[in-house]
């Protein structure tokens, strides 16, 4: 056996199953669940026709590299949102059957050149990053993202040794679970590094059309195509429809960049066998051509999150993220105690924020938060934000 496996970390959710066996939620309170990030939207109804008229095609294999109607279609998709020249579908962009495949896949592809590689991670992180880095036999390096610096990472405390040494730097915007945005002045800088120190920048934008307001959030790409970086050297995103398009069942997403990275990445995908279905292929087109869906989605959560706001503003330090569908408040008490009681005495679920965090110099950034997922029905965060106030106000 790998000995690498041993060095996995407990997933977040184990972790939080462990902490609450033998507590029983309050039984007079229906269980409302505000931890994992999985959409309850509806799917796009165009979708699912196309899905279900498109079953002929488990008839076929799949091509790894998708079919050319599709990545066409990222394509188009691509340089509209992110207001690029040119996106070559052959040769810079790749169909993937969701990010967390593809984001632990090319970190098995890029970790080895180096000696005592660096994989560079946000800190608290969605951890995957952790997990491939680890099994691909780098170590991990964490930059801290915590309320001290506003969630955003300082990239100017990292030295150049640390730089000299990554492979890969992982960079969540927006940001899991904070929801900040990295800016175009963070970009350059980060840009400027990967291309001295030849290393590769992983952008994890899966978040990136669950916005508030007209500014959507600044993309990988897009920041190198207003820096004149237009063959996208040494950059990568990674993008999805399960968040903007309410389909995380279908897994499907798609990576997009440097061209002399995607081509070994594909020789690697060919070995590991996971090739999109040809009906995933079909309604991921109908997701990716379809924009209104997209739209009213926004429209949900913004609902959603003045909603909650309205309630919670007045009893804790709480604010409206940049992006995405989480609210990370601070605490008091610690994040295990809060997620405890809360989930005892008012049957409301929330994931402590040291689960997504690791300690490095002494502090998990992640500690005294948790992490809230506004993900299901207007009327279900209301009540589980009014059973959220009723407990701070108890105390």
């Amino acid at each position: 056996m790998n000995p690498l496996i041993h060095s996995l970390h407990p997933y977040p959710f184990q972790k939080l199953a462990e902490l609450i066996e033998g507590i029983t939620p309050n039984p007079d309170k229906k269980l409302i669940k505000l931890t994992i990030g999985e959409p309850q939207h509806e799917a796009p109804q165009v979708v699912l026709e196309t899905l279900a008229n498109s079953l002929a095609g488990v008839s076929k294999y799949p091509s790894t590299k998708g079919e050319l109607p599709l990545r066409s279609t990222i394509s188009d998709w691509a340089k509209k949102r992110f207001s690029l020249d040119t996106l070559n579908p052959d040769t810079q962009i790749l169909p993937v059957s969701g990010t967390r495949e593809a984001l632990f896949a090319i970190t098995q592809t890029l970790v080895g050149e180096k000696q005592n590689a660096l994989v560079i991670s946000p800190n608290p992180f969605y951890q995957i990053y952790e997990g491939a880095g680890i099994l691909a036999g780098a170590e991990l390096h964490y930059l801290p993202c915590g309320s001290d610096t506003q969630y955003k990472v300082d990239y100017s405390r990292v030295d150049d040794a640390t730089w000299a040494r990554c492979e890969v730097l992982f960079v969540c915007s927006p940001n899991n679970p904070s929801g900040t945005v990295t800016t175009l002045e963070e970009y350059a800088y980060l840009i400027e590094k990967a291309h001295t120190f030849d290393f590769t920048i992983v952008a994890d934008e899966c978040y990136s059309e669950i916005y508030f307001g007209d500014q959507a959030p600044l993309g990988l790409l897009e920041a190198c195509q207003k820096l004149g970086n237009t063959d996208y050297k040494n950059c990568l995103i990674f993008q999805s429809l399960s968040k903007r398009s309410n389909l995380p069942g279908l897994r499907s997403g798609f990576v997009a960049g440097d061209a002399n990275i995607l081509k070994p990445f594909l020789l690697y995908r060919t070995y590991q066998g996971c090739a999109m279905p040809i009906h995933h292929q079909d309604a991921s087109i109908a997701a990716w051509n379809d924009e209104n869906h997209v739209v009213k989605n926004r429209e949900i959560y913004t609902r959603k999150f003045d909603s909650v706001l309205e309630i919670l503003s007045p009893v804790m330090p709480i604010n409206k993220p940049e992006a995405g569908f989480y609210l990370w408040p601070e605490l008091s008490m610690t994040d295990e105690d809060f997620c405890t009681s809360l989930y005892k005495e008012e049957a409301v679920l929330v994931l402590p924020g040291s689960y997504l965090g690791r300690e490095a110099n002494g502090k998990n950034p992640g500690s005294h938060h948790v992490r809230m997922a506004l993900v299901a029905e207007e009327s279900e965060c209301v009540e589980a934000a009014e059973r959220i106030r009723h407990f701070i106000q108890r105390r």
